[in-house]
């Protein structure tokens, strides 16, 4: 079993490492390493005998839906933040999360608490690309690692992504399964929200635990 198991997620790891090896290495832009991803999963679909032309037609459709979502949010989201900055709204902001009469960490856990709850109604390009930027620059204001907020945001994210009573990974896992309770399945996630919620206190207590493998790769 143990021998299925590890061929079966050798490909998977392989095709991981390609992708990501060269952009961690800095031989290759995050496209480049995306264009080398997609020929891979091409690949491992054809030597599995799966690649179908309607398989491969749904995908290019799926991931141009995708692309112009992602890029109507930055085009938009700049504009919103341009718009936003000149009539001074940003700078109130900032000023109004760093006068709270709160510690530092206290001013954090109200943001991550705004995250938190945003993560129900929206989906996280939405939340990163127009909510964030309005709370980076109390951040930067308070003397945080921009790095470290950045983890807290992603852990956060998946967090509330698991969370009743939206939990959209639910759904999706009623989709898959729709013989299942969603009573069942919130359940049966209510575990691994509990070890998202310790994740994120480690990270919010200690750093490093976020930090140290960007530091150590760049050599900071």
């Amino acid at each position: 079993l143990a021998v299925e198991l590890t061929l079966g997620m050798l490909p998977h790891v392989v095709l991981t490492v390609v992708t990501l090896g060269p952009i961690l290495a800095g031989v290759a832009t995050p496209t480049e390493a995306a264009a080398v991803g997609v020929v891979g999963t091409v690949v491992m679909a054809a030597c599995y005998g799966e690649l179908r032309w309607a398989r491969l037609k749904q995908a290019v459709i799926l991931t141009a839906q995708q692309s112009s979502m992602m890029l109507f949010l930055a085009v938009a989201s700049n504009i919103f933040g341009a718009v936003f900055t000149r009539l001074g709204s940003a700078t109130l902001m900032t000023e109004t999360l760093v006068g709270l009469p709160l510690p530092p960490t206290g001013t954090l856990l109200v943001g991550m608490l705004l995250i938190f709850l945003l993560g129900w109604p929206f989906e996280w390009p939405a939340i990163v690309f127009v909510f964030v930027p309005l709370l980076q620059p109390a951040i930067i204001a308070l003397g945080f690692d921009q790095l470290w907020f950045a983890a807290l945001i992603a852990v956060n994210l998946q967090t509330a992504f698991l969370s009743p009573p939206v939990a959209m990974a639910a759904y999706y896992l009623k989709a898959v399964a729709p013989g299942w309770k969603l009573t069942d399945i919130y359940w049966g996630m209510a575990e691994f929200m509990v070890l998202q919620v310790i994740g994120l206190l480690l990270v919010m207590l200690h750093p490093p635990i976020a930090l140290w493998f960007p530091h150590w790769l760049y050599g900071q």
